[in-house]
């Protein structure tokens, strides 16, 4: 696909609105997915504050029955939630899935890594941060179980050793190319930043890696967004 047809493609593509919280690390995964599509100002953003439990609402629960962020609403009112499906769905708006590959075995192997990033990372810092950490505050965290939470802990230091081993031999999480993998590892190095989870000292080619990713414009693009700060409304 050349780059005028990619453009045409985009061009053509309706405005949709996004359920998230600017600086959320599940939201960053689907905004940086969204800047490297060049799809943001395609997006109408709907803050719903995590800090005081709005996804923990009745009025946001008709949303989305697990009460997480993101949630991608089209014109014709279809909800998608969940990052890996928001982002499968927004990478073949305009014909080129560049973040969730283009052969058969490129995508297996995406949503492969993609799914370990989830388990073994990115959603054990969550379990983390809500169970070993004043999470959310009291009016969201209802219940609270320290030890599972160390233990969670303690799971996603064991993934950052995994990825630091992973990328000794490649130079993206799936292979050679940048995807949605990469992405989701990007979210739990973010959360892992936010509760203060250290990455190991050994682990030079995780730090190394990251370091490369943040020259990339879509995590700039995302960056200048959170520093733009939380919305007024």
């Amino acid at each position: 696909m050349t780059i005028a047809s990619q453009q045409t493609g985009v061009s053509s593509i309706p405005q949709m609105k996004i359920y998230d919280w600017f600086d959320g690390p599940y939201p960053a995964r689907v905004r940086i997915a969204l800047a490297e599509k060049e799809l943001l100002p395609k997006i109408d953003f709907v803050s719903v504050n995590l800090w005081t439990g709005e996804h923990k609402e009745p009025e946001f629960l008709a949303i989305n029955y697990s009460g997480t962020l993101p949630v991608l609403e089209l014109q014709d009112g279809t909800l998608i939630a969940e990052c890996t499906a928001i982002t499968q769905y927004l990478d073949t708006l305009d014909g080129n899935p560049s973040l969730t590959g283009q052969t058969p075995l490129e995508k297996g192997l995406i949503h492969m890594m993609t799914k370990r990033a989830e388990i073994e990372f990115l959603d054990a810092v969550s379990v983390y941060f809500h169970h070993a950490t004043p999470g959310l505050g009291p009016k969201v965290e209802l219940y609270q179980n320290a030890e599972w939470g160390a233990k969670m802990g303690e799971k996603a230091i064991r993934g950052m050793r995994y990825f630091d081993n992973l990328l000794k031999s490649r130079p993206f999480i799936a292979g050679d190319t940048f995807s949605m993998a990469d992405i989701a590892v990007l979210g739990g190095m973010i959360f892992a930043s936010l509760v203060k989870l250290a990455v190991p000292e050994e682990c030079v080619v995780l730090k190394a890696w990251h370091a490369k990713m943040q020259e990339r414009p879509s995590v700039q693009t995302w960056r200048a967004l959170v520093e733009q700060g939380a919305p007024k409304s």
